[in-house]
């Protein structure tokens, strides 16, 4: 039961983010829907464009995009999936001295 809960809550933290993505991606739809509406408007002298709402939207966007794309990111590098640029540094080993001093002059 225990793993259930664990996977259930789990799959909140995705799909929560996804829906507030989704969310604000439709206020920007519609406040620039708005906009170009009220431009075809031949009452209107100067449409007003909705900023609250297409930030607000934008911010959502953001934030849920990330969160999703940071889980990806840091899933796929616990399993080893990236590519070398993004893998963490490892410091390289000491070089070891050799007997005799090597090539070096004295």
């Amino acid at each position: 039961m225990k793993l259930i809960v664990s996977r259930l809550i789990a799959i909140l933290l995705l799909v929560l983010p996804g829906i507030g993505a989704a969310y604000g991606f439709l206020l920007m739809k519609d406040a620039l829907f708005n906009y170009f509406a009220e431009m075809g408007n031949v009452d209107l002298q100067t449409p007003s464009f909705d900023w609250g709402s297409f930030l607000l939207g934008f911010f959502l966007f953001l934030i849920g995009v990330c969160f999703i794309g940071g889980w990806i990111f840091f899933r796929d590098r616990k399993h080893n999936y990236l590519a070398p640029r993004f893998m963490p540094k490892r410091p390289r080993p000491p070089r070891r001295e050799e007997a005799g001093g090597g090539n070096r002059p004295e």
